[in-house]
């Protein structure tokens, strides 16, 4: 098994990550999401939820932030 190109934690899903992240156009912490959640039992285990809380909390913090063009009707 090629370790780089086919990782194990990936091997019995039907999506790769990386494929569902390119054809959804997401963004870097949303892919980080993905990739954390996908992985999580046969990889990293909590760690790995820990880290995919951490980017959710990014996405959260920065979507809460008003721009100059936004309103907060």
């Amino acid at each position: 098994m090629d370790n780089i190109k086919n990782p194990p934690h990936y091997a019995n899903s039907e999506i790769e990550p990386i494929d569902y992240i390119i054809k959804n156009k997401l963004t870097y912490c949303e892919g980080n999401v993905v990739k954390y959640i996908t992985r999580w039992r046969k990889k990293g285990g909590i760690e790995d939820l820990k880290k995919a809380k951490q980017y959710i909390d990014i996405i959260i913090e920065k979507e809460g932030v008003l721009t100059v063009t936004d309103t907060k009707d």
